[in-house]
């Protein structure tokens, strides 16, 4: 506890923690309140906006990132967990001025998007799920598996659709 000079209010003092990570490839670090959200450090700290915040109660799938390969949802993530580890936003699926990831092209091909809040999140999800269950995914399995991630806009329809054809486009690339 710290006393303020100037009207005598007592503060807690909040101890800052060091993290290092990979995102996207890239070495990063900070000096970060210890309990700062992953979402919170991917967006405010290194502005990839891409990650979004729909609900802060890992309900919705929008933060949804892959953390050393696997799909989290950082809003309910601490910064501190990822520290040593790699982080892949949607910004990372694809190399700077390279092709689209063949599950964002998929999502574009298969009009799997209407507002593009949710995109982000699902197509992270797809891309985990795709590593997880493979290339031949009926629609019933990425309905299921989609259970975490809402979209208020498609019905769903034209996202499995982006999935299952993204699955597919997969496996014919390097991404597999």
């Amino acid at each position: 506890m710290t006393v303020s000079p100037r009207n005598g209010t007592r503060t807690k003092r909040v101890h800052m923690a060091k993290i290092s990570m990979i995102v996207n490839g890239n070495p990063v670090t900070g000096n970060i309140d210890p309990r700062t959200l992953l979402v919170q450090f991917l967006r405010e700290n290194l502005r990839l906006t891409g990650t979004h915040v729909g609900c802060d109660t890992s309900q919705c799938g929008a933060c949804v990132v892959h953390l050393d390969g696997k799909a989290v949802k950082s809003c309910t993530t601490l910064a501190v967990m990822a520290d040593g580890h790699e982080v892949k936003t949607i910004e990372g699926l694809a190399a700077d001025g390279a092709p689209l990831h063949p599950m964002q092209e998929a999502f574009r091909e298969h009009h799997g998007l209407q507002c593009g809040f949710c995109t982000p999140g699902m197509i992270m999800t797809a891309v985990d799920l795709v590593h997880r269950k493979g290339h031949d995914l009926s629609d019933h399995l990425i309905r299921e598996e989609l259970e975490g991630n809402l979209c208020r806009c498609t019905g769903y329809q034209n996202i499995v659709a982006s999935i299952a054809a993204g699955a597919k486009a997969m496996a014919k690339s390097d991404l597999a």
